[in-house]
């Protein structure tokens, strides 16, 4: 049993009056120090482990920053956890001389979790489970916990997703009051009275394209020739906020929630089923309320027209997209003209959005075959074709429109919006990435100390075919700021949109319905009151927590399947590419499963290894091999470890 025990103390006093303070993000290393890095700026706060008290990876935290020492990192402690990162912890109950405690599978949570008998809750040695800390204000002593469910054997499959889920604090499972709720609203019939008030197109022709394996359609599009050689093109998203009132049941626990999550496996709902695959979902040859965008446009996908408001429509036909692409390429088969239409409309959206300053970034994404038991059979990268990027287009051109006419609007009556907005680089950060890709042999020309969205496009072109495209990819990125949600526009860098919104995907983002709500106001001339505005801006950064969450988990959820896929192919020899170079060794990404590995420097053979940092290089200093970000390289598997998500690669 890991106990930590501390002897220092922080003062009252000197908690209290203090304004040498920093608040941030706590992030615990291998030696279980702690690390803080402040904002917009490469330096760090250290923090030992006699000053962390009860912080744990990840957790908000006010510091107390000691007096600086010359040629010293600024250093400092502890003295109020904030906010705390994990809902729960998951790991493996254990027993020591009577003593029941839950040893976390999150190697940065350095300490054990104490759980009385009574608290166990059905659990026993050797299970995984979830658990959370009910008592733990004293450093000097473990936290105790409680037992709050019990998930299974490790590394079984069900256990592992639902250990990665609720540390997140996601969970499959409703509350039976929002569940009952659910069945209610889903028995409410579409009156007379009801589709008075709305548009109806359902004559009009409407389809449906989502990925193969979708249960939800939140968005449909239609389409039809207009008399004067125009088009009106349909934007339709399922009117979540008909049956999700604002303050009920089902809203609080959409709020709660966020986000809908994409786990491997599975996808945790932000909406019970009788919603999200039912009443809510667009499924085709059913009557559906809807929430639209109406635009009138030419041949170059020039708005002549919009129109926003309450629909009801009726989907002809569900597409998955591999049928639209197999129409659109052939321009054969149902719905084939209308398709190919928009399909042209959508490039040449996309051409203007490029024009106007979009970034191009696009990363693969990885897939994974399951079996029955959910252990990765096989790897792949998902493709993206034209019908996938014809939905893109037109959500964003949705979206987009949507932020512009509630801004134009707001420039005359003072109101309040939910923005989906992404800052400029960091001026510092744009620095580092000059300097990384100088080393790489590229040059980076910026304005007034930032890398423009034409420069970045520049740089995605020249590795469009090379090696290390991922990771310069990655690179940029990682210099970019977060997008997030917001009462106050700035306009979207990466998109080089002045106004966006997110309008289009109601039944996985909490977001949306907001978005939806505020709209409805706007469109019916209701003003929302300047004393409730803070409210939003609290939905906006809860919003865009439960995001950042959500995407964790996903990942997280994905490196488990890789170590996991590796796991079972010890030995097996495959090709790479060197993704990272560090003075301990090789980071390398198998090329078919984009699986990352490292390969310890002591395992690079019989010489002394030597990092170059300038050159992004290891080299022998006898034999004068060198191994460079980017170089293919042929290994083997050597080890894995499910626990802590590591994959080890040996040369071969």
């Amino acid at each position: 049993m890991q106990v930590v025990c501390y002897t220092h103390k922080v003062k009252k006093q000197e908690k209290k009056d203090s304004k040498n303070t920093l608040l941030g993000n706590i992030i615990i290393t291998h030696k279980k120090e702690g690390i803080i890095r402040i904002p917009e700026s490469d330096e760090i706060i250290e923090i030992a482990r006699e000053f962390l008290g009860t912080a744990l990876n990840g957790d908000t935290v006010m510091v107390l920053l000691h007096p600086k020492k010359p040629e010293s990192n600024q250093s400092g402690e502890v003295i109020e956890i904030v906010s705390r990162a994990k809902k729960g912890h998951a790991g493996i109950l254990e027993e020591e001389n009577g003593i029941f405690y839950l040893n976390p599978s999150d190697t940065k949570t350095y300490v054990d979790i104490v759980i009385p008998k009574d608290k166990l809750n059905g659990a026993t040695v050797g299970q995984k489970v979830f658990g959370v800390i009910t008592n733990w204000k004293n450093s000097e002593r473990p936290p105790v916990g409680e037992i709050k469910k019990v998930l299974g054997k490790p590394f079984e499959n069900e256990a592992e997703m639902q250990a990665i889920a609720l540390e997140k604090g996601f969970d499959n499972n409703f509350p039976d009051i929002v569940s009952n709720e659910a069945k209610k609203v889903a028995k409410i019939e579409i009156n007379e009275k009801e589709l008075s008030k709305r548009k109806d197109l359902r004559s009009v022709t409407t389809v449906t394209i989502d990925p193969v394996d979708a249960k939800d359609f939140d968005d449909a599009i239609s389409f039809s020739k207009l008399p004067n050689g125009h088009f009106e093109i349909g934007v339709h998203i399922a009117d979540v906020s008909h049956f999700v009132t604002k303050g009920g049941v089902l809203d609080k626990e959409a709020r709660e929630r966020g986000t809908s999550v994409y786990l491997v496996d599975r996808t945790i709902p932000m909406l019970p089923e009788e919603l999200s695959n039912d009443i809510c979902s667009l499924k085709p040859g059913e009557d559906r309320l809807a929430f639209s965008a109406l635009f009138e446009m030419d041949k170059n996908g020039i708005v002549i027209k919009r129109w926003f408001g309450k629909t009801i429509i009726h989907s002809d036909k569900r597409f998955t997209y591999e049928e639209a692409e197999e129409v659109i390429k052939s321009k054969n088969g149902e719905f084939s003209e209308e398709l190919v239409v928009l399909n042209q409309i959508a490039k040449k959206l996309h051409k203007k959005r490029f024009e106007e300053g979009a970034i191009s970034l696009e990363q693969d994404e990885v897939r994974f075959v399951l079996d029955d038991k959910g252990l990765p059979i096989s790897v792949y990268v998902k493709e993206r074709g034209d019908s996938n990027k014809m939905i893109e287009e037109l959500m964003l051109l949705a979206n987009r429109e949507v932020a512009e006419f509630i801004s134009k609007k707001m420039k005359k009556e003072a109101g309040v919006f939910l923005y989906r907005i992404h800052d400029l680089p960091n001026k510092e950060k744009v620095q580092d990435l000059v300097s990384f890709l100088k080393k790489l042999g590229y040059k980076i020309n910026l304005k007034d100390g930032l890398i423009t969205s034409q420069e970045i496009n520049r740089l995605a072109s020249l590795l469009e075919n090379s090696p290390i495209k991922d990771t310069v990819n990655t690179a940029i990125i990682r210099t970019m700021s977060k997008a997030i949600y917001s009462t106050k526009n700035i306009g979207h860098f990466g998109l080089g949109f002045k106004h966006y919104t997110h309008f289009t995907s109601p039944i996985r983002r909490y977001p949306d319905v907001v978005v939806h709500r505020l709209l409805l106001e706007a469109l019916e001339k209701r003003s929302i009151p300047k004393e409730k505005w803070q409210e939003y801006e609290k939905i906006s950064l809860q919003s865009s927590a439960r995001e950042k969450e959500a995407q964790e988990a996903e990942r997280n959820s994905i490196k488990y399947k890789q170590v996991e896929y590796m796991s079972s192919r010890i030995g097996q020899k495959f090709e790479g590419t060197i993704t990272g170079v560090t003075e301990w060794g090789l980071y390398v990404e198998e090329k078919e499963s984009r699986c990352e590995g490292m390969i310890p420097i002591r395992e690079l053979g019989a010489d002394f290894f030597v990092f170059d940092k300038k050159g992004m290089s290891i080299i022998g200093k006898r034999t004068h091999r060198k191994y460079t970000l980017g170089d293919k390289i042929k290994f083997s598997v050597k080890n894995t470890d499910q626990n802590r998500k590591t994959i080890d690669y040996q040369l071969v």
